[in-house]
């Protein structure tokens, strides 16, 4: 629930930002000067890529959660009791040591969403962070061809 109130509030942070930056873009613009001008529009365009990098991160995180979801609800979850730092996370060494089972079994099956989910956990529990969200990426487009059970 944390992390959702959290990611409102920057959200709504940003968008704040936005009619600012846009707000001045428009000032700017208003001057007639080609420099300010310039600025001007850019500080249209660079609101407009903010937007839609929220909107596509949003969509990431909803959709990965669905499967997250999907896949607790089958039961297909990872059960492995990896070993806690005192920080609270886990132990990457720990968590490398159960990585090839999930390696292997994508390997296995790579048309199956399922087992790219579980290899995106496998990777964001030993810290390698881009390759979760490849690997979440993967799990996501299969799913879409995947129907649900009823």
């Amino acid at each position: 629930m944390k992390t959702r109130i959290a990611v409102v509030l920057m959200a709504a942070l940003l968008v704040l930002y936005l009619v600012f930056a846009l707000r001045y873009g428009l000032l700017l613009i208003g001057i007639g000067q080609p420099v300010a001008i310039g600025l001007g529009v850019g500080l249209f365009v660079l609101p407009l890529l903010a937007i839609w990098a929220l909107i596509a991160e949003l969509l990431f995180a909803v959709r990965a959660e669905r499967l997250g979801v999907r896949l607790d609800i089958e039961g297909g979850l990872p059960t492995d009791e990896l070993p806690l730092l005192p920080s609270g996370r886990i132990d990457r060494a720990a968590a490398a040591e159960v990585f090839p089972a999930y390696k292997a079994a994508t390997e296995a099956a790579p048309e199956d969403w399922r087992t790219w989910y579980r290899l995106a956990l496998a990777y964001d529990a030993a810290g390698d962070r881009r390759r979760a969200r490849w690997a979440t990426r993967q799990a996501i487009r299969l799913s879409k061809s995947t129907p649900t059970a009823a």
